[in-house]
């Protein structure tokens, strides 16, 4: 898993709560493998009619290239389905943040390098109007301090899970977290067995 410290990239703001997997990449692109990409499924609901066809000038392809979402309260929440993640980082996302996500999606997201970070509703609304009236909605995140800065200094510190910010740092999943302690595993394997007490009468 590739680390992630800091970025700086165009956002794409997405304010509208509630978001769910089902919106994110729609159940008809789930038997994709994972090879076949999800770029084209992501949010298919605000980019394309029931027909087909593209709805001109939608927020999502308005921010071609965006490296960060700047979503609604509750964003990923709905069913189970790591395609949604998937959609996202296939489309360039390689963060989140929002007020607050779906369990499911915020765990999936951590196991495959998304960073889901959590602003207070006040900071996100604040920072979405800034990003909004930008020529430019440009942002750049430090996962080593926890914050998101606009161009002009302001910064929004935002919060994440302890040990998943340090799976990010690192560049680990929960498999390397287990590789990295092999030293600790070996020594404790290696521990003589305890001596059997006698029973007490």
């Amino acid at each position: 898993m590739e680390a992630f410290r800091s970025l700086e990239a165009l956002v794409l703001h997405l304010p509208m709560p509630n978001t769910d997997t089902d919106q994110i990449v729609p159940a008809r692109f789930l038997s994709r493998g994972r090879s076949e990409g999800f770029a084209d499924a992501f949010l298919q609901g605000l980019r394309f009619r029931s027909d087909g066809t593209p709805i001109a000038d939608n927020p999502v392809d308005r921010a071609k290239g965006a490296g960060i979402l700047l979503a609604g309260a509750n964003f990923g929440c709905g069913s189970s389905r790591e395609a949604a993640v998937y959609a996202l980082q296939d489309f360039g996302i390689r963060a989140v943040l929002a007020p607050s996500f779906g369990d499911i999606f915020s765990g999936n997201a951590a196991k495959n390098g998304l960073l889901c970070g959590i602003l207070p509703e006040q900071d996100a609304a604040e920072l979405g109007t800034a990003l909004d009236a930008a020529p430019e909605p440009v942002l750049r995140i430090d996962l080593t301090s926890c914050t998101a800065m606009l161009a002009d200094g302001r910064a929004f510190t935002f919060g994440i899970d302890p040990f998943r910010r340090r799976c990010l740092l690192e560049g680990l999943d929960e498999l390397g977290v287990t590789l990295s302690l092999s030293d600790l595993i070996a020594a404790f394997e290696q521990r003589p067995p305890p001596v059997p007490q006698p029973a007490v009468p």
